[in-house]
């Protein structure tokens, strides 16, 4: 009797367990403050040392990015640079020893100096000429000295320059008073590849012969062109077009005869492509659906290499040594931060080089976008990446957020945001909206919103809104907008021009009077100005009254929902009064405004420091003003660091 009865006992305690769940993330996650998530490691680049036993890479564990090298067996990262004012951002090590290029500029002024570290650990500003841009293009294919670009002859254009290794003095090789685009140089160093604007799609492209002089146009048809690289044995020139297709292929332009023969296409853009130094291998990036597709193909056999596999993550980057024995790469995805790799060609062999989400953070914790599609007013199909929180549900409908990217033109991708990932942790859903105007959906959609600024891409995002409030789990009477430089403008054109859409709006270094940003853009924006004038406007034509009426700084009367903007001084793309006087404007309203300003910051914000004040200014925000915790009308103190 004893025994059946400890049986019974033991069945149904197996039974109780049986039945026990498995906890929901929403039930185990933590929630993290901005600190924990901005301690989340940001790095880039990657150049092989000329032995291969090191790379080169930017990172911003300091607070700032700083250059640092890193063992390509695995080990610390050790610092180069140690910069606590301008971020320092790596460019390569030199192809035959340790010395190294960096560039840097002043807290976010994009008016970049190329300076080289000496082995001894001094360095040198190799573009000393104050108030003059200069960007690095390419090393010669003899590894003898590099190519980069400068305007200090003239603000407006980038002459062409090349800097000579052993006696590091340069010599402009082309000068360009036409505005045109350096795209790339040949490794004969007898032809460069140009282009001009014709508008934010469109593009002519040209070779031009540095012996003869003479210019020749590659493209035959008015459509979006851009020179990617020349053959490894200089016979052939390729270049990506959209001539008669919507999306941008690749095309192999025969330098002899002036022949074209189509090289590749996909259903999507292909974004760029290039041979490795030895002509080995073409990497060729395709942007399918906001995300970075990289096909590695083997020149001598015209086979794609199988590249190497990390779990749940995608390959963002690759680049080679230049013997092309290694390739490093990147690997990360939409919730999680891309890590470093190197994997060696010949071994199959893969390492895995750094650890950027910070241990205090769970994995599972953050969110994986999905790509989502809904229908506009007019029954146009428009993409988005949608975040939802874990914790939303049903029974708990959590406040959502439609996220606008910068441009105009730019796309919203799959890639990890600490910021986004910061706001889904705290409960906020985030549809970040590819509005019509939007790259990377074939150029119809791109042209959609020429001269239509803060209409039809603005209905989208109203669309992104009513989409959002059909959703299950998300609280539809709880939706405000947020964006950073055109998306800014878009957040303060919503506010505006649909003032009763959205309940609050984030206005992160937004336009919001196109007439003084389209006079204002900086001197190095001359070869892209008319084209910019085409799609928004001329504001020195009949184009003005169009300009102000689409510019939320002359309509803040009708704002009706709290607003924080925040902005920095730096900024030579959106000055500081724009955000200065749109704030003013609305407080007029009596509506609650917030104002955050960064003295050494520019179009972006790159200071860890100031990242976490100006996420966590707009987390407590949006807690008071859209979720409804804390008292409304207590001010935040605005910020002005």
């Amino acid at each position: 009797m004893k025994r059946i009865l400890v049986i019974a006992v033991i069945i149904s305690v197996w039974a109780c367990k049986k039945e026990e769940k498995t906890p929901s993330i929403a039930e185990t996650m933590k929630t993290y403050t901005i600190a924990q998530m901005m301690d989340n490691e940001a790095i880039g680049g990657g150049s092989f040392s000329p032995d291969k036993s090191k790379l080169l890479i930017s990172s911003n564990r300091s607070g700032i990015y700083n250059m640092y090298t890193i063992p390509s067996t695995g080990g610390e990262m050790v610092p180069v640079t140690q910069s606590d004012s301008s971020s320092v951002f790596s460019i390569s090590y030199f192809p035959k020893d340790e010395r190294m290029l960096f560039r840097m500029d002043n807290n976010g002024d994009e008016i970049y100096h190329i300076f080289v570290m000496e082995t001894d650990g001094t360095h040198k500003d190799l573009t000393p000429e104050e108030g003059a841009r200069s960007l690095f293009y390419q090393w010669s294919q003899d590894r003898a000295s590099f190519f980069y670009g400068s305007n200090k002859r003239d603000k407006r254009f980038m002459d062409l320059y090349e800097m000579d290794l052993g006696t590091m003095e340069p010599k402009m090789v082309y000068q360009n008073d036409d505005g045109y685009d350096i795209n790339v140089i040949s490794p004969d160093k007898k032809y460069v590849g140009l282009s001009k604007s014709i508008n934010t799609n469109d593009s002519d492209l040209f070779l031009y012969n540095m012996e003869t002089k003479e210019l020749t146009k590659v493209n035959e048809n008015q459509s979006g062109n851009s020179g990617q690289d020349f053959s490894h044995d200089g016979t052939a020139f390729y270049y990506t077009t959209d001539d008669g297709s919507e999306f941008a292929y690749l095309m192999k332009y025969n330098l002899e005869d002036g022949s074209r023969a189509k090289a590749m296409a996909r259903d999507w853009d292909i974004a760029g492509s290039y041979f490795t130094h030895n002509g080995t291998y073409q990497v060729t990036y395709i942007n399918e659906d906001a995300k970075n597709t990289i096909e590695v193909m083997e020149v001598a056999t015209g086979k794609n290499v199988d590249l190497p596999t990390v779990e749940n993550m995608e390959i963002t980057s690759v680049s080679f040594s230049d013997d092309e024995t290694m390739m490093r790469f990147y690997a990360g995805g939409s919730f999680t931060p891309s890590n470093l790799y190197v994997y060696n060609l010949e071994t199959k062999e893969q390492k895995q080089l750094t650890n950027v989400l910070n241990p205090e953070i769970q994995a599972q914790d953050l969110v994986k976008a999905e790509v989502v599609r809904f229908k506009s007013f007019d029954g146009l199909e428009i993409p988005a990446i949608y975040y939802k929180p874990h914790q939303a549900s049903e029974e708990n409908p959590v406040p959502a957020l439609v996220w606008v990217h910068g441009g105009p033109g730019g796309q919203s991708r799959q890639n990890f945001s600490a910021f986004i990932q910061y706001l889904v942790n705290h409960g906020y859903a985030v549809l970040a909206v590819n509005n019509r105007g939007s790259s990377g959906y074939g150029k119809t959609f791109y042209q959609m919103d020429d001269l239509n600024h803060g209409d039809k891409d603005l209905k989208d995002c109203v669309e992104g809104k009513n989409w959002l409030a059909q959703q299950s789990g998300i609280d539809g009477e709880k939706i405000g907008i947020i964006g950073g430089s055109y998306g800014g403008y878009m957040t303060m054109a919503a506010l505006t021009y649909a003032p009763e859409e959205f309940d609050v709006g984030v206005n992160l270094f937004g336009v919001t009077n196109w007439i003084r940003t389209l006079k204002s853009i900086p001197p190095w924006w001359e070869s892209f100005k008319d084209a910019l004038y085409k799609e928004l406007g001329d504001p020195y034509s009949a184009d003005s009254v169009r300009l102000k009426q689409i510019s939320p700084l002359f309509h803040t009367d009708k704002v009706t929902k709290p607003l924080i903007v925040l902005q920095g001084s730096q900024d030579p793309r959106v000055l500081q009064a724009e955000s200065d006087e749109i704030v003013a404007g609305v407080r007029k309203n009596g509506v609650p405004v917030e104002y955050v300003l960064f003295e050494d910051e520019g179009h972006g914000f790159v200071k860890k420091e100031n990242q976490i004040t100006a996420y966590s200014k707009i987390l407590e925000f949006l807690d008071v003003y859209l979720k409804g915790e804390g008292e409304e009308g207590t001010p935040i103190k605005d910020g002005n660091l």
